[in-house]
């Protein structure tokens, strides 16, 4: 699956109106922890089967869109930042090198179940 640039605020209302499920990874083009995730991440998107779209923010550019996705989805800023989106809300975020995903698709499936 490829990455969305997430740009714009109207595509957070897009993301909201959404059924199933997309993630928001929150990148620091700058950060060697963030680009460690990020390659880790992309080596495994196999491992996160049902995700509908997979969007990719750089913190750098658009930092005021980092704030208004932690007001959103009530979860501090942090970075990186995962947040696993499910019908317009967060229902798993991880920041750091906890970010994975195995862990992602753990949180999809604990919250089918």
């Amino acid at each position: 699956m490829q990455w969305i640039k997430l740009e714009k605020e109207e595509q957070l209302n897009e993301i909201g109106r959404l059924g199933g499920y997309q993630v928001i990874l929150k990148h620091n083009t700058t950060c060697p922890i963030s680009r460690g995730v990020l390659s880790r991440f992309e080596l495994e998107p196999e491992n996160i089967p049902g995700v509908d779209a997979m969007y990719l923010l750089d913190l750098l550019q658009h930092r005021p869109l980092s704030d208004a996705i932690a007001e959103r989805y009530g979860v501090p800023h942090q970075s990186p930042q995962l947040l696993l989106i499910n019908n317009g809300r967060c229902t798993y975020h991880e920041w750091g090198y906890d970010i994975s995903a195995d862990a992602t698709a753990g949180a999809m499936k604990k919250a089918r179940a």
